[in-house]
């Protein structure tokens, strides 16, 4: 699985180097057979961006990409996507997003973000948000789930779009050096703590992040079910 990640990122002409952080010997192991650069970090790093920090310390870039280890279908355009914004000087960290599937817009583990017309996060969560107050989605979603995907997308490339989009939240992320810096500085706020989201730390602290979409998803394997779905996927 390690090996689908590291060769996709490496496919990417946009990016410099691909090192493999880790706090296991083993994947450093692994990483030392196959000749892939990595660095071992502490157990201790509460976050991927905590451990993107400690790496940044040791090796100079002006932006940081953080990829998982566990997103075997990520893609070199995921990585081309999310650094798009740093076009614009002001932008100092990125993530993507996808529409929401049927299937995962009221599941907790798929995080939904909400954005403004800008493109920069509102909130992300793993509440079912926007919540549609008049069922306009929710009553097609218990009748068919087919209908429901149906509707999302012709409301996504609709100008005059009046039903609510739900966006899934792909935990990729690209910092500016400078950011990545600050991050560790600031206290684990309170709603990252509730949510268990470390991006809504950013937000707490008035970091702006913007979301760039993109039209292929993703699937971290934290579970056999997971695992299963991707291999099925990768046949």
């Amino acid at each position: 699985m390690l090996a689908w990640v590291y060769d996709a990122a490496s496919a990417c002409p946009q990016l410099d180097r691909v090192l493999i952080a880790t706090d296991s010997d083993e994947v450093a192991d692994l990483c030392h057979r196959n000749q892939w650069p990595v660095q071992l970090t502490s157990p201790d790093l509460p976050s991927g961006t905590d451990r993107v920090h400690a790496v940044a310390r040791h090796h100079h870039a002006d932006i940081y990409i953080n990829i998982q280890g566990d997103e075997p279908l990520l893609k070199p355009q995921h990585l081309t996507a999310l650094l798009r914004p740093f076009t614009h000087h002001h932008v100092e960290v990125s993530t993507l997003k996808v529409l929401c599937t049927p299937e995962n817009i009221a599941n907790p583990n798929a995080v939904k973000v909400v954005t403004a017309a800008d493109g920069r996060a509102l909130y992300f969560s793993r509440a079912t948000i926007p919540f549609d107050r008049d069922g306009q989605i929710g009553k097609g979603q218990a009748r068919d789930g087919a209908a429901l995907n149906k509707t999302i997308r012709e409301s996504a490339a609709s100008d005059r779009a009046t039903a609510p989009q739900y966006w899934k939240h792909i935990g990729l992320y690209a910092y500016r050096k400078t950011t990545l810096e600050r991050f560790p500085t600031l206290p684990p706020s309170l709603l990252e703590q509730t949510e268990r989201l470390e991006q809504l730390r950013f937000l707490e602290n008035g970091i702006p992040i913007y979301v760039e979409p993109t039209e292929f998803d993703t699937i971290g394997v934290d579970t056999e079910e997971d695992l299963q779905r991707v291999e099925a996927l990768l046949r």
